[in-house]
């Protein structure tokens, strides 16, 4: 019986190393795909950013054109016509004016 109880014993002792085998293969392979997911993560999140870059670029771009466009616009009215600026400047000031002191009487 003393041969059962070690031939008991080894074969726990086979089964056990067969299972923390097999535990350390999950665990390195569990390792590998983390790190191939974290790789293509980081891929796509960076060719995303390139692309945000290169459309707001675009988009800084179109809107100083725009910009400068309507500067230009408002220039040309003021030269053509100063004292309705001048008087549009007044009265807008005038508003803005009246909106804050009404804020402050409350």
């Amino acid at each position: 019986m003393a041969t059962n109880a070690a031939d008991y014993k080894d074969e726990a002792k086979a089964a056990a190393n067969s299972v923390a085998e097999s535990a350390q293969k999950l665990s390195s392979e569990a390792q590998r795909s983390f790190n191939d997911a974290a790789k293509r993560f980081e891929k796509v999140v960076s060719e995303g950013l390139d692309q945000i870059r290169a459309q707001s670029r675009t988009y800084a771009d179109n809107a100083g054109e725009h910009l400068d466009d309507a500067q230009r616009y408002v220039v040309e009215r003021v030269k053509e016509k100063p004292l309705v600026a001048a008087g549009a400047a007044l009265g807008v000031g005038l508003l803005v004016g009246i909106l804050l002191a009404s804020g402050r009487n409350r």
